[in-house]
C-alpha cells in the first residue's frame, strides 16, 4: 500500500494516479452502493403522507373516506412498480431512474399547487391522479437502485434488502429534518420539498447506478455491517433529536445545525467506500500474486501507464427474456430462474402474495391514520408528530433487523426467512388490539409495534421473491410483490377504517341533532372511532399468519439446502475469465517485445555485414 501511496505524490505521475483512482471509485461498485443508499434515504415521501395530509383534507374540503381513497392512490402508486421492473428488463437503471425523477417532479408539484391554490380547485380524481404519479415515482427508484444493488451483491440480498430497505424507512425522518432546515414550520412547503429533492438526487446519480459483474470479495458483509452502524447512529441521532424538538421549540439557526449533522451521517458512509475502492485499486496497481506480469512489468514499465480493465458490465438491454407462455405450469426448482408467468402462477407466489396483503394492508392502515386516531383519541399536535416519527424510526430498524437477522439465521442455522415473515405477523396483531382497545399512552407502544413490523415485513418478502423465483426476472417481479400493498391498502384502509370512521362521526352528528352539510369535513372522537376497524383487521392479519405457515411447509426442504451455491461459482468463473484475458493480454506484449527485439537484431546484423562488405571493397 506504501507504493500505491507514494504514486499520489509530486508530479505528473501523481496527479494521473488521483485521476486514475477517482475514475475507480466512480465506476466502482461500492460507490454504486452509495448511490444506492443516497436514492432510497429521500425516496420514503409516502411514508410521511399524515403531517400534510390534514392541509389536503381541510383546504380542498375533503371527508376522510375521500382522504383515504386518496391514501389508497398513494399506496397504489409507490407499490404497482410493474411497469418499471418490465422497462427495467429492457434498458439500463439509468432509465428507470430518470422516468422516475419526472413523474416524482410532475405528480409532487401539482399537489402543491393545488394545496397552494396556484391552480384551480382540482376535482377527486385528479389528486387521485398526482398522488399516484408521485408515488410511483418511489417504485422507480426502489427498482432502479435496490434491484440493481441485489444483482450486484446477489450473495447478501438480505443485507443488501434490510440495508436499503431501512434507509428508505428512516427517509422520512431525514426529509422531516431536511423540511425544518429549508422552510421551518410550513407543512405545505413539506409538498415542495419532496417533489424537488428526490428528483434532483436521482439525476444527479443517473450513471452511476448500473449493475456490474465482477470478482468477489469474502469482506462484502462485513464492509454492509459497517453501513448498518452508520445508519443506526443517524437513526439514533434521529430519535433523540426529535425528542428534544417536541420538548422545546426550535429556531432556525438550531434547524439548520440539526440538519447539517444528518448530511454529514448520511455521507459518512462515504469514507467506507473510499477505503475498500482503494484496497481494490491498490491490487489492480500493484499485485502480488502474478510473478509473469509483475516481471513484465519491471521490464517494460510503459505497460503502467496503460488502463486497467474495467470490470464487465451486464446492461440491461443485452438480456433477452424467454419466451413468455412456454411451460407456464412446469416452473423448475426453487430458487431457478422462473420465466414472469411461471412466477404468477405459482402456489408460492400466491401464498405469499395474500399473506402479504393481509399483513401489509393492516398495518399500512394503521400507519396512514395515526394522525387521525391520534386526534380522535384527543392527543395533542406534538404528540401526534410524536407518534409519526417513532412509525418512521421503528419503520427502519424493522428493515434493517429483519434483512441482516434473518440473513445471519439463514446462514448460519438454515432457519427459514418464510417463517421469520410468519412471526412478524403475529407480532403486529398486538399493535393492532392497541389501537383496538386503547389505554392510557398505549398508541405509543402501538406506534413502535406497528412501525417496527410494516418495516420489517418489505425485506423479508422481497427477499423470499429473489430465492424462491430467481434474480434472472427479479426487477418484475419484485414489484409484483409490492401489488399486495395497495391491495390489502383499499381493502382495509378505504373500505373498513374509513367507512366506519365516517360512520361513527355521522352518528355523533345525529346524536347533537345536526346534520351534515356540503363539504363538511367529519370529524369523531371516542375509543370507538376504529374499533370496530382493527378488530376486523386484527382478524385478517391472523388469516394471514395462518396462510403463510403454509408457505413454510412448502419450502422447508428448500431452506435447508445451500441456496447461495450459484453465486459462489459464479465469481470464480468471471475472475477466471478476467484472469484469462490479462494472460492473453501479457503473453501478446511478450511476442510482440520479441518480435521487435528479433527484428532490431536482424537490423543490426545486416548493417554489420554491410559494413564489413564494404570494408573488403575498398
Amino acid at each position: 500500500m506504501k507504493m500505491v501511496g507514494a504514486e499520489f505524490r509530486g508530479g505528473g505521475g501523481g496527479w494521473r494516479a488521483m485521476k486514475s483512482f477517482g475514475l475507480h471509485v466512480l465506476l466502482g461498485r461500492w460507490f454504486m452502493a452509495f448511490a444506492s443508499l443516497l436514492i432510497m434515504s429521500i425516496s420514503g415521501s409516502t411514508y410521511i403522507f399524515s403531517v400534510y395530509s390534514n392541509d389536503i383534507k381541510s383546504t380542498l374540503g375533503y371527508d376522510q373516506t375521500s382522504l383515504n381513497l386518496i391514501s389508497f392512490f398513494k399506496d397504489l402508486g409507490s407499490n404497482v412498480g410493474v411497469l418499471s421492473g418490465l422497462i427495467n428488463e429492457i434498458t439500463p437503471p439509468w432509465v428507470v431512474l430518470l422516468i422516475g425523477a419526472v413523474m416524482n417532479l410532475f405528480g409532487y408539484l401539482m399537489i402543491w399547487c393545488s394545496v397552494t391554490g396556484r391552480v384551480a380547485k382540482p376535482k377527486l380524481w385528479q389528486m387521485c391522479l398526482y398522488i399516484c404519479i408521485g408515488a410511483n415515482s418511489q417504485a422507480f427508484a426502489n427498482t432502479g437502485a435496490l434491484v440493481t444493488s441485489v444483482m450486484n451483491f446477489p450473495e447478501n440480498r438480505g443485507s443488501v434488502i434490510g440495508l436499503l430497505k431501512s434507509f428508505v424507512g428512516i427517509s422520512g425522518a431525514i426529509l422531516t429534518q431536511l423540511y425544518y432546515a429549508i422552510y421551518v414550520d410550513n407543512s405545505k412547503a413539506l409538498i415542495l420539498l419532496i417533489a424537488w429533492l428526490p428528483a434532483a438526487v436521482s439525476i444527479v446519480f443517473l450513471r452511476t447506478v448500473r449493475i456490474i459483474k465482477t470478482a468477489r470479495k469474502s469482506n462484502e458483509l462485513k464492509v454492509f455491517n459497517n453501513f448498518l452502524y452508520i445508519s443506526l447512529g443517524l437513526a439514533g441521532f434521529l430519535m433523540i433529536l426529535i425528542i428534544i424538538q417536541n420538548s422545546f421549540k426550535f429556531n432556525r439557526i438550531e434547524y439548520d445545525g440539526s440538519a447539517c449533522v444528518v448530511v454529514i451521517l448520511l455521507f459518512l458512509p462515504l469514507v467506507i467506500v473510499l477505503k475498500e475502492e482503494f484496497k481494490l485499486w491498490g491490487r489492480k496497481e500493484h499485485p502480488k500474486d502474478d510473478p509473469v506480469q509483475v516481471e513484465v512489468i519491471a521490464e517494460n514499465p510503459q505497460i503502467l501507464e496503460e488502463p486497467v480493465l474495467p470490470p464487465i458490465e451486464a446492461q440491461a438491454s443485452e438480456r433477452k427474456p424467454d419466451s413468455c407462455f412456454s411451460n407456464i405450469f412446469k416452473p423448475p426448482d426453487r430458487g431457478e430462474d422462473y420465466t414472469i408467468l411461471q412466477a404468477l402462477f405459482s402456489i408460492d407466489m400466491l401464498i405469499l402474495f395474500v399473506a402479504t396483503t393481509c399483513g401489509v394492508g393492516g398495518t399500512l392502515t394503521a400507519v396512514d391514520n395515526l394522525g387521525q386516531i391520534g386526534k380522535s383519541l384527543g392527543y395533542p399536535t406534538h404528540s401526534i408528530a410524536t407518534f409519526v416519527s417513532l412509525v418512521s424510526i421503528w419503520n427502519y430498524l424493522g428493515r434493517a433487523m429483519s434483512g441482516f437477522a434473518s440473513e445471519i439465521f439463514l446462514v448460519k442455522y438454515k432457519f427459514p426467512r418464510t417463517l421469520v415473515l410468519s412471526f412478524v405477523l403475529l407480532f403486529s396483531c398486538v399493535g393492532h388490539l392497541l389501537i383496538a382497545f386503547p389505554a392510557p399512552y398505549s398508541i405509543y407502544f402501538a406506534s413502535v409495534i406497528i412501525g417496527f413490523c410494516f418495516g420489517a415485513q418489505w425485506p423479508l418478502v422481497f427477499a423470499i421473491i429473489s430465492e424462491i423465483f430467481g434474480l434472472k426476472y427479479y426487477s418484475t417481479l419484485y414489484n409484483f410483490g409490492g401489488v399486495a400493498s395497495p391491495v390489502g391498502s383499499y381493502i382495509l384502509n378505504v373500505i373498513v377504517a374509513g367507512h366506519l370512521y365516517d360512520k361513527e362521526a355521522l352518528k355523533q352528528l345525529e346524536a347533537l341533532g345536526l346534520t351534515r352539510k356540503t363539504g363538511q369535513q367529519l370529524t369523531c372522537t371516542g375509543t370507538h372511532c376504529y374499533r370496530m376497524a382493527f378488530i376486523i383487521i386484527t382478524a385478517v392479519t391472523l388469516f394471514g399468519f395462518f396462510i403463510s405457515i403454509i408457505l413454510v411447509l412448502r419450502t422447508r426442504k428448500f431452506y435447508k439446502g445451500d441456496i447461495y451455491k450459484k453465486f459462489r461459482e459464479e465469481p470464480k468463473a468471471v475472475a477466471s475469465e478476467m484472469a484469462s484475458r490479462e494472460d492473453d493480454t501479457v503473453l501478446m506484449r511478450e511476442r510482440e517485445g520479441g518480435a521487435n527485439f528479433i527484428a532490431s537484431s536482424d537490423a543490426a546484423s545486416c548493417s554489420n555485414t554491410t559494413n564489413t562488405s564494404s570494408t573488403i571493397h575498398h
